[in-house]
């Protein structure tokens, strides 16, 4: 039986006050262990994919090439790094205070997001999410990445996918859960939950929300 409730909660924009791949793409070119070329490079392919002149899985296909063959256990330890030195301070206030107030109730609390278990994995266990982490995963074999993503990649309707797996194992009801997000791209499990709620929306996600008379908050 189906009887818990969960709150998701989206990462870029929602927990943090900026992007997790714009931090990153930051903090590698400030530790010199990018050069300008590729970080306009990155810059560029991001563009298309806001654009929507590219889907998600080819944006993520191309960027994670880069680091084909290279070892996953320091890819742990750099994004630990980086979250203790820089994202720590992105983190907001208001993500901080909904998601204690979940807890509070019992809710079960997950991070869902586009983004890779390596840069939410450090997110979750700052705020005590226990590993409660939903994200894209790349494929690693032999301890190494092989430039490939497991799918479906935790994007539209792929956090669909995750949540509902997630609801199964936990024994939780969607049509009574949350999921916070900014992000139109969202729609697929904003719909699929109980209670959608639209944090700093983007523009289209701000206009379906008004309409269909969804929750709209400020995370600042």
């Amino acid at each position: 039986m189906s009887d818990a409730i969960a709150a998701f909660f989206d990462l870029d924009y929602t927990i943090l006050r900026s992007s997790s791949g714009r931090l990153f793409v930051r903090y590698l070119r400030q530790k010199g262990m990018i050069s300008r070329r590729q970080e306009m490079a990155i810059a560029t392919w991001s563009a298309f994919y806001m654009f929507r002149l590219i889907d998600y899985p080819r944006l993520m296909s191309r960027l994670i090439a880069d680091i084909m063959g290279q070892d996953e256990a320091s890819m742990w330890t750099l994004c630990q790094r980086w979250f203790d030195e820089m994202v720590v301070h992105y983190i907001s206030a208001n993500a901080r205070e909904a998601i204690a107030r979940h807890k509070a109730q019992g809710h079960l609390v997950a991070i869902v997001t586009a983004s890779t278990p390596y840069a939410a994995t450090p997110v979750a266990e700052h705020l005590g999410l226990d590993g409660n982490v939903l994200a894209t995963r790349l494929e690693v074999r032999n301890g190494r990445f092989t430039g490939r993503v497991l799918g479906p990649a935790c994007y539209g309707q792929g956090k669909v996918y995750w949540a509902e797996r997630y609801a199964e194992e936990h024994g939780a009801d969607l049509t009574r859960s949350y999921f916070y997000t900014d992000s139109a791209n969202d729609l697929p499990l904003l719909e699929r939950v109980g209670h959608p709620i639209a944090v700093n929306p983007d523009r289209r996600l701000r206009r379906i929300a008004r309409a269909r008379g969804w929750s709209i908050v400020s995370f600042r």
